[in-house]
This record gives structure tokens, C-alpha cells and sequence, in this order.
């Protein structure tokens, strides 16, 4: 029996932030197992992890592909292990491809120590700025995503991308960003490449989001919007060379999976 649990991460209410789903197993079933079920979900990224394993791994999917890290369903994750399993605990460590994870909890929020993502900027990418159908003040590779700074908020909610264009990018997706009045930052971000056009709220992009903002704004605490349909909030902290991404996170389903 493998029980599942759906998460809004990145929000204080339901029916926000970024929806994953949570699974705990008691062994590991086979690759094409975990991605179809990742399939089934239809949600932008589903979370395995055994319980039996110590240290515990994490493993994340798409409805297409496995992928190196994730952060809300990381925060989705640990929520439901530190109401579930873990409530004595205010950390959890993991390891995952992206090597070890921490998630801490205080009151209602969830801390994630993340690896930082320092963006280096590069020329002008043709397919960034004809998928955008505008021209970024500035352009940047981070280890996945490519970044594309525009010039206002305006410009970051009203983006109506080509999503075929932009599938052909040699990328795990594009991130857009800019500065805002309310917040440090603002951003939207798109991985049509791997199934996803537009992810709610993307606790990973934000590795390379906070590195970026961090400098170009001259502080180390930053507050974060992801201008979503959906939306949602995150704390952004550089601490030793890491990345601390806070968050809250909503409980909305849970059940079991049948496989016989």
C-alpha cells in the first residue's frame, strides 16, 4: 500500500501556491512505476520517499521525467512527515540527487536549505526573446534554467509566451523576472520541456532567482512572489553559500494507491 497526500505548497490557503503530491512507500517499485504514477497525478511534480531507508531519499517526477531537485515538493514533503511521522522533530534531512537537503520547521513554516544557483549572464539567446515575444534587459544560465530579467512587473504579468518556441531551448525551462514595488522580486517560470508550461510556484528557480537579486539588490533577505495564476509567497535567505527558502504549505487530500 503506498498512501498519498496532496500538498498546496508555497500558500496559506487551498486552492494556491503549487499542488504536489506526496507518496510514502515502504520499498522502492521500479522507474517506469514511479513515473506513471507521477502521470496519473497530472501534477507538476510528484514526491516519492521511503521510509524504511535511513538517511531518507527523496525522488521527484513529472508526468514525464525524473527530475534533480524540487522545492515544493520538498516543502509538501516534509510537511506531511512532520505531521505524520516526525512530530517530535523540527528537522529532516534528505538526500537526493542534488545531494543533501535540509527542512527545518518553526511555528507554521517550513525552512529548506537548498544549494545556491549563481546565474552567469550570457549573449542574447534567439529563442528566449521570440518564445517571450519581447527583448530581456538581461539574460543568464543558471545550472538549469536560463534567467530573463524584464524591464517592469507589468511585463512579468502579461507575458503570453510561445510555448513550442520555447520548448526548443537547450534547458530545463525559463524563469522571468523582475523588481517590484511590494516585493524584492517577482517571477514566473516555464518548463515546457518537461511537460510543464507554466509551474505555479517553483521553490528550485528560486536557488538561482535569490543568488541573482541577492547581488543586483545588495541583501541577503529577500521576499519573493511567483506571478502564477496560481501565486505564491517565499522567504529567500543567503546563508553559507546556501540557499534558505521559507514557506507555508496547505493540506488538501489524502488516500492510498492501489497497484494490484
Amino acid at each position: 500500500m503506498i498512501r498519498i497526500f496532496y500538498v498546496d505548497a508555497f500558500t496559506k490557503e487551498l486552492f494556491k501556491g503549487n499542488p504536489a503530491a506526496v507518496c510514502i512507500l515502504e520499498e522502492w517499485p521500479g522507474h517506469d512505476v514511479l513515473q506513471a504514477i507521477a502521470f496519473e497525478n497530472n501534477l507538476s511534480e510528484t514526491a516519492f520517499i521511503n521510509l524504511r531507508e535511513n538517511p531518507l531519499q527523496i525522488r521527484w517526477f513529472t508526468p514525464t521525467l525524473e527530475v534533480e531537485l524540487c522545492g515544493h515538493a520538498t516543502l509538501a514533503t516534509a510537511r506531511i512527515l512532520f505531521d505524520e511521522y516526525f512530530q517530535n522533530e523540527s528537522r529532516i534531512s534528505f538526500q537526493s540527487k542534488s545531494g543533501e537537503l535540509i527542512a527545518l520547521q518553526k511555528d507554521d513554516m517550513i525552512y529548506l536549505d537548498f544549494p545556491i544557483d549563481h546565474p552567469a549572464v550570457i549573449e542574447s539567446e534567439s529563442l528566449i526573446t521570440e518564445s517571450l515575444k519581447c527583448e530581456p534587459i538581461e539574460i543568464l544560465k543558471g545550472r538549469s534554467d536560463y534567467l530573463a530579467i524584464l524591464a517592469s512587473e507589468k511585463d512579468i504579468k502579461n507575458l503570453q509566451p510561445d510555448f513550442s518556441t520555447m520548448a526548443k531551448l537547450n534547458s530545463r525551462g525559463l524563469v522571468v523576472s523582475a523588481e517590484s514595488a511590494k516585493f524584492d522580486f517577482i517571477s514566473r517560470c516555464f518548463y515546457p520541456q518537461t511537460g510543464v508550461d507554466e509551474d505555479p510556484v517553483t521553490g528550485s528557480a528560486h536557488c538561482m532567482l535569490a543568488a541573482y537579486w541577492s547581488k543586483k539588490l545588495n541583501k541577503n533577505k529577500l521576499n519573493a512572489y511567483q506571478a502564477s495564476p496560481r501565486g505564491g509567497y517565499l522567504q529567500c535567505e543567503i546563508f553559507n553559500k546556501r540557499i534558505i527558502l521559507g514557506g507555508l504549505s496547505k493540506r488538501y487530500l489524502e488516500g492510498t494507491i492501489n497497484l494490484n
